[in-house]
């Protein structure tokens, strides 16, 4: 099973300091088809640091690249990591991310054209690519790195885009290996590939064999009177063209199939999320909750039992008056555990719900709340957990931290029938209010006092 790690984040001014703390960059510019993160961020991949550096916007436009801490006479060493990083990160978001050059210094330079072309991320502030899976199989390496050049070249350079995406099935089959792969696989392709496919065998083509001269010998060769992609032909331009999805099928099916490499979306769907606190259950405990049993006491809990937890929005630090809540199971179910998470001072309550038998954790949103039962509530109760609401309604992603364990993360919250405010306005209106409750209740007692 391939490691896909929790992987730390920082952006802002905790970014920038990363970038200060050391003497010794490399910066490798990139062409990337991702969403790219406008401000600097800063991620800890399979122990080495990389700063994704933003592309800022407007009339302040930056090349996008990566810089990563490197001794000097270590360039090689530092643009490997980098190459492997990027193939990683194209696949895993979707796309691809290709070093286009780059630079080193004493400091963090930024590097890159102007002109690279860059999908820019607008749709939200914060870049996560949580989870990358850790590659250490030197053949997937090489398997990534020719989809990297394969998907850059789609739209530039159709036949190299074809050749790239043939090398990565070619990389890890003998030759009567891949012959057999190919044609057991081609069933299984979907979309346009498998429209070419059908179209190929209607006309009583091999489509394996197809593939091989066709495209491959056509593509890397030119031999006299053999068979050629030749650039002045339109015809043979387009033949490449029409093949390039059934071959982009192949190679991508190739990763994600036989190589097991998961991107975001595979992840999304199909990650334990409670996986980092199943160490924290009994062995029959875990089985029987995984299985859709149901538990009976809370002593068959172990070491989740009455734990301490902090309760944050990823990627902010927790909230003191979320930091190191009693974690207190209150019900049970098939397969699932309620659990209340109450602050010290006993002003903010949270409920949660444990689903170890689908691997998720939802925030019981309707539930939770502020009480002022011992008179104890302040504005930064009010504040923070104004803000927790609103921003969890506006589809924001909650961690649960536990000292010792990887965040776990929280179901994202689709609102029903609840039209999002902007949390900020909302904490400014919450404050106000209880500010008037708290002079009201102040001009209310100095009313009852007797006169002197």
């Amino acid at each position: 099973m391939m490691k896909t790690p929790y992987i730390p984040h920082l952006f802002g001014e905790a970014a920038q300091e990363k970038l200060r703390s050391r003497l010794g960059w490399l910066t490798a510019g990139v062409d990337s088809s991702i969403p790219w993160p406008q401000e600097d961020v800063w991620v800890l991949y399979d122990n080495h640091e990389y700063v994704l550096r933003g592309t800022k916007g407007g009339e302040d436009k930056r090349p996008p690249c990566i810089s990563t801490p490197c001794a000097q006479g270590e360039v090689d060493a530092a643009m490997t990591r980098v190459y492997l990083f990027a193939s990683v990160l194209g696949w895993f978001k979707g796309g691809h991310v290709d070093v286009t050059g780059y630079v080193w210094g004493s400091g963090p330079v930024l590097y890159g054209s102007r002109d690279t072309f860059t999908t820019t991320l607008d749709g939200g502030k914060y870049f996560n690519c949580n989870y990358m899976p850790i590659i250490k199989d030197d053949r997937i390496r090489k398997a990534l790195a020719f989809l990297r050049e394969g998907r850059r070249l789609r739209y530039v350079h159709e036949p190299y885009s074809f050749l790239s995406f043939y090398k990565l099935v070619e990389s890890q089959f003998s030759s009567k290996e891949r012959v057999a792969w190919l044609r057991s696989n081609l069933d299984q392709l979907d979309g346009d590939a498998a429209k070419r496919v059908a179209e190929l065998r209607a006309q009583g083509v091999d489509v394996g064999k197809h593939l091989f001269d066709s495209g491959r010998c056509a593509v890397a060769h030119a031999s006299l009177g053999g068979a050629i992609v030749d650039p002045d032909i339109p015809s043979d331009r387009r033949r490449i063209a029409n093949d390039l999805d059934v071959m982009a099928g192949l190679a991508s099916r190739y990763l994600k199939v036989e190589a097991g490499v998961p991107d975001e979306m595979e992840l999304y769907k199909n990650r334990d999320r409670t996986a980092p606190w199943h160490a924290l259950l009994p062995a029959g405990t875990f089985e029987a909750l995984q299985a859709g049993g149901t538990i009976s006491n809370v002593s068959a809990l172990g070491q989740l039992q009455d734990t301490r937890v902090s309760v944050r929005l990823w990627p902010n630090d927790a909230p003191d008056c979320m930091r190191n809540m009693r974690l207190a199971p209150e019900a049970y179910a098939p397969g699932l555990v309620t659990f209340l998470a109450v602050n010290e001072r006993r002003t903010v309550f949270l409920r949660f719900a444990l689903d170890v038998a689908n691997g998720r954790v939802h925030t019981m949103l309707e539930d939770g709340g502020i009480t002022d039962q011992f008179g104890e509530v302040t504005e930064a109760d009010i504040e923070h957990y104004t803000r927790y609401f609103h921003s969890v309604v506006g589809n924001a992603l909650v961690e649960l931290c536990i000292d010792g364990f990887d965040p776990v993360p929280c179901e994202i919250v689709i609102p029903v029938n609840i039209f999002p405010q902007a949390p900020e306005k909302m904490v400014t209106l919450a404050l106000e209010e209880f500010r008037k409750r708290k002079a009201g209740a102040v001009a209310g007692s100095e009313e009852q006092q007797p006169a002197e």
